[in-house]
């Protein structure tokens, strides 16, 4: 038990929650374009980013900075994709598709960070693949346009978590976290200019309340993938597809045929395998 529960992976569970209550919080505001959203949770990670720097005394520029750049770029992409299919398709639907992301963090890891793959894993990641197929096929709510947002949405996660692998515990989580509203601020800043929707009432709590969640998810999410390899850290996020259905049963009253279910059992059995598999390799490949 101690071996699954270690510090990157206790960091992973946090950060999954939290994600999974800012999940909820943008399906309840679909009045608002995605990029207005993402503009506002940027805002806000800026200035949380900025005050927990100087309070550290941490210098905030970093000495990486094109992968801190390019970590804040594929997270733009993938945070902006994410936010269309949350406001258009089921909740769980969007985070089934969406959680194919360690499935590209391992694929990418092995170009980006020299990271092994052993092909029985292929086999799990077929089965969440195969799992996001059915959840597509039988769910007419789901059409192909969302399902290749979510497909981009994943890929994009992946290159970002990839990049703060790369750069480990050479940076602070803070400073990595920075480089995230430094680089989109000016992308959905341009982007308002035309699609400015004036937020109301409870919009603005929900704005604030998802730049809060995110800004400590991020965090936590951070420590975790400089804690741990990327191919055991990163699938743990698939536990928030469990949150996922329940928000959205209580909520949306979203409900499911048995084969959207079935899909989303088998991501769940491809990440379990993937961890089960790669926790029994490690130590005999370090032995060889």
């Amino acid at each position: 038990m101690k071996h699954y529960f270690s510090p990157g992976i206790r960091y992973m569970l946090l950060a999954s929650f939290l994600f999974s209550v800012m999940n909820l919080l943008v399906k309840l505001v679909p009045r608002l374009p995605a990029e207005e959203l993402v503009f506002f949770r940027s805002v806000i990670s800026l200035v949380i980013c900025l005050v927990m720097l100087r309070r550290a005394g941490i210098t905030p520029w970093g000495t990486h900075k094109a992968l801190l750049i390019g970590r804040g770029a594929a997270g733009a992409v993938a945070l902006i994709t994410f936010f269309v299919t949350l406001q258009h398709i089921p909740l769980a639907s969007a985070v089934t598709i969406q959680y194919l992301s360690p499935i590209f963090t391992t694929l990418l890891g092995v170009l980006l960070v020299r990271e092994r793959v052993f092909w029985v894993q292929l086999l799990f990641f077929a089965m969440a693949f195969g799992g996001v197929l059915l959840v597509k096929g039988y769910d007419p709510r789901v059409n192909d346009t969302f399902l290749l947002l979510g497909i981009c949405s994943a890929f994009f996660s992946g290159l970002a978590y990839n990049a703060i692998r790369r750069m480990g515990k050479r940076e602070h989580p803070l400073v990595i976290v920075l480089y995230f509203p430094l680089v989109t601020l000016p992308i959905t800043g341009a982007w308002l200019l035309l699609t400015w929707v004036q937020p109301q009432g409870l919009e603005w709590l929900y704005l604030l309340a998802i730049g809060v969640l995110t800004q400590f998810a991020q965090y936590y999410m951070t420590l975790a993938f400089q804690a741990e390899e990327l191919s055991k850290v990163s699938s743990v996020q698939y536990m928030g597809i469990l949150y996922a259905l329940l928000f959205g049963w209580v909520f949306f009253a979203e409900h499911f045929t048995f084969f959207s279910y079935l899909g989303m059992l088998l991501v769940l059995l491809g990440v379990i395998l993937n961890i089960w598999y790669k926790s029994r390799r490690q130590p005999a490949a370090a032995k060889g």
